[in-house]
């Protein structure tokens, strides 16, 4: 077997690879006589198959696979053996005019194309000056942090008459010039009103009694095809079409009360006299709403030193062989596509190997009990947004060790905690410059971005 590389061009190279049949014979004979002990044919007893007959039958693909097999281990043994950092996966040069006879004499030749990562240095220091922002909570957003968790832990009530953010137990009725449709659409729905759009129809929807009526235009109302399709039980695709008037008849109004600010409800949220009094509640609830806000405040200085750091190591890429390994890898992919998207790819493919490079050049590890750590505070997140009680300590790891289990889940916590780890690195070498910020003021400037 002989195994040589060319380069074609500075992140471009041709290996090839040069099989003679001493190289395939043995593979092949071995996987037929296996083949052979495992095969049941008509007329031989199993086991007791001729190999000269597997051979027959089956000799030529089973001499394409173990030549395929050979090239495979060879070329990825070889990439490994000469420490060559390649993008993408080898990709095979078709040539017509060579043809083999597939009948254990030939002398096989295959060629190889190969995308080489660029060879670059980090270059990161403590003149990279950036903005870490500190966010405080406006008041707004503060008092409707406090009423959503006065609203989930209140209690329902079914007042007279209907007010904004009630919501109404009615029925339905598609309706033409106020009569009933003959073999329109019925429900009986929940009709919340906060989620009507349309401040005319909202307005008509306040002062409502039980068994009063009211007609709405239901697409105004809601503006959303997938709470039309809730309300009617139909299909979303149903109702982004629908163009129709509703009669509504109520049936109850139903009222979450705001629970009351005492002892029993602080205790309920933050634990037995750790809160006793509203100025208490209120840090707390100020605390944990600019902890959500520190969140998108660290996201958007990350997302800062990836972009001036991208702009800073501007080097190239193999692109015309990467557009074609994407479209040799998929096959769905349609030339416009790759035109729209490969811009795109390249930025994050160049990102990684910025990343890469970081995490190597620092010899950054990454342990499982870092990825395990991420994975609970991942889902205590989650289980925060509809209540701001931890769950127990030994809860929070089951439930982390169960989501780490499915493949994806584990794939994506460890990329965030690389990101994480690289970012960290970079964050201890650049110099940030603190600045206090108002909320809305901070949003301003991200959609600005």
């Amino acid at each position: 077997m002989n195994i040589t590389q060319e380069k074609t061009g500075n992140l471009n190279a041709v290996v090839k690879i040069k099989i003679a049949p001493a190289d395939y014979t043995g593979k092949v004979e071995k996987a037929i006589k296996d083949q052979a002990k495992k095969a049941q044919l008509p007329g031989f007893r199993k086991g007791m198959v001729p190999p000269a007959h597997i051979k027959k039958m089956y000799g030529k693909s089973i001499l394409v696979e173990e030549v395929n097999n050979l090239l495979n281990d060879t070329l990825s043994n070889y990439i490994t053996e000469q420490k060559l950092e390649i993008l993408g996966q080898p990709l095979p040069k078709i040539d017509d005019e060579r043809e083999f006879k597939w009948d254990n004499t030939d002398d096989f030749e295959f060629d190889y194309e190969l995308g080489l990562a660029p060879a670059f240095e980090v270059n990161v220091s403590s003149k990279d000056k950036f903005t870490e922002y500190v966010v405080k909570a406006d008041q707004e957003t503060l008092e409707s942090r406090i009423k959503n968790i006065r609203r989930s832990y209140g209690k329902m009530t079914n007042p007279e008459v209907s007010a904004d953010g009630d919501v109404l137990y009615a029925d339905l009725t598609q309706v033409a010039d106020g009569a009933a449709v003959e073999g329109g659409i019925t429900s009986t729905a929940t009709i919340r009103l906060d989620q009507v759009k349309d401040k005319k129809i909202l307005k008509s929807l306040i002062g409502l009694k039980k068994e009063d009526e009211v007609t709405i235009d239901i697409q105004k109302a809601f503006e959303d095809a997938a709470v039309i399709a809730k309300a009617l039980n139909i299909s979303e695709e149903q109702a982004a079409e629908l163009k129709a008037d509703f009669k509504l008849h109520v049936k109850n109004v139903n009222r979450l009360e705001e629970s009351d600010l005492n002892q029993e409800f602080f205790d309920k949220l933050f634990g037995e006299g750790v809160v006793t009094d509203e100025a208490g509640f209120r840090a707390k609830i100020t605390e944990e709403v600019e902890s959500m806000f520190k969140q998108d405040a660290e996201r958007k200085l990350s997302n800062d030193i990836y972009e001036a750091l991208l702009a800073k190591h501007n080097f190239e890429l193999p692109d015309e062989f990467l557009r074609r390994w994407l479209k040799a890898t998929n096959e769905k992919l349609t030339d416009e596509e790759l035109a729209e998207g490969y811009d795109d790819f390249a930025k994050n493919l160049k990102w990684t190997l910025i990343e890469n490079k970081i995490i190597k050049d620092n010899s950054i590890e990454i342990k499982y009990e870092d990825v395990v750590q991420a994975a609970k505070a991942k889902l205590d997140a989650q289980f925060r947004m509809y209540s701001p009680s931890p769950l127990p300590e030994d809860q929070l790891a089951q439930y982390a060790v169960q989501f780490l289990q499915d493949k994806e889940n584990a794939n994506r916590v460890f990329e965030e905690v690389k990101a994480l780890k690289t970012f960290e690195q970079i964050k201890s070498i650049v110099t940030l410059e603190q600045k206090d910020i108002d909320y809305d003021k901070f949003v301003a400037l991200v959609e600005k971005k």
